[in-house]
């Protein structure tokens, strides 16, 4: 089996890279440019450097015609100010739109693109009489989408396409200050946190489960089908946190109610999250304690 992957620089990207090479994959890697340090797997990989601007004619960069997947994990601006800048945004969706495109034009098979929960709550909240959307919601509006004109363009020009959406992936080596990044290396630290009430619905997966889901729904998914990269149960969010101080044996005050709640809460129904587990078969194997003591392991070193 042979895949390409853009966007395999990133916390999600790398774990799949590895994953598919320990599966057997070939891989090609698509980078903006190759003068950057890329992660341990490099010497294991074809990388080409193919900006989002050439992507369209992936042909005339990428001499393979038997790719069985290609995986789109790219995408920038997913976090801070960039989330609000449209320019950035619309370029994301004109790149996904010309990947497509190139993804043909070497002769790919299925197309995966890797959506987030964030579509949906703009689904819930645009067309929503007096909602004053903020505006971070460029980026949950662009994902949305980018997602229903790649459908449209891959099944226009014959590929297969899956769509996945992805809710709260965790794990060792991530560096970013989402959620619970910041209160994992707070309650180490055994400083004080304030929350919203946490009782909306939330869910935390895994990396390594997560990317056994992506690549089964690239393998076995059924063609313009969305799977839900999660559990199939859902829990408050207020749950995980006093579970995760547990484990942690942490000391933390934690004020639940301190912070106003301003999003938009998802009832899951929006979704069908155990789509992966009915039709592909796979329960994710690491437990939500579990997940919090290889985290903890990942930041000792930090705290």
């Amino acid at each position: 089996m042979k895949a390409i992957v853009a966007g395999a620089t990133g916390f999600v990207g790398t774990n799949l890279v590895k994953r598919l090479l320990k599966k057997g994959y070939e891989v090609i890697v698509l980078v903006n440019t190759c003068n950057k340090q890329l992660p341990d797997w490099s010497q294991a990989v074809r990388v080409l450097e193919c900006p989002g601007e050439k992507i369209c004619n992936l042909d005339e960069i990428c001499p393979d015609r038997d790719v069985d997947v290609f995986y789109n994990l790219a995408w920038h601006g997913t976090a801070g100010i960039l989330r609000g800048d449209y320019d950035a945004q619309l370029r994301n969706i004109k790149y996904c739109c010309d990947s497509v495109v190139g993804a043909k034009k070497i002769g790919c098979k299925r197309y995966l693109y890797a959506g987030s929960i964030m579509e949906y709550e703009a689904m819930n909240s645009i067309p929503c009489n007096e909602l004053k959307p903020s505006i971070n919601t460029i980026y949950s509006v662009a994902k949305l989408t980018a997602d229903f004109m790649l459908k449209v363009l891959a099944n226009h020009t014959g590929l297969e396409y899956i769509g996945v959406i992805i809710s709260n992936i965790y794990g060792p080596n991530e560096k970013s200050p989402r959620f619970l990044n910041t209160i994992v290396r707070k309650m180490m630290k055994n400083e004080r946190i304030e929350m919203t009430h946490g009782n909306q619905l939330y869910d935390f997966i895994y990396m390594a489960d997560a990317v056994e889901e992506i690549i089964l729904c690239a393998e076995k998914g059924k063609s313009n089908h969305s799977y839900y990269i999660g559990n199939s149960k859902q829990r408050p969010l207020k749950e995980f946190v006093l579970e995760a101080k547990e484990v942690l044996k942490s000391t933390s005050q934690i004020d639940f109610g301190a912070v106003e709640f301003n999003g938009v809460e998802l009832t899951y129904t929006e979704f069908d999250t155990g789509k992966v587990e009915r039709e592909l078969g796979y329960v994710p194997k690491v437990s939500f304690k579990q997940g919090i003591k290889h985290l903890q392991e990942s930041m000792s070193g930090e705290c």
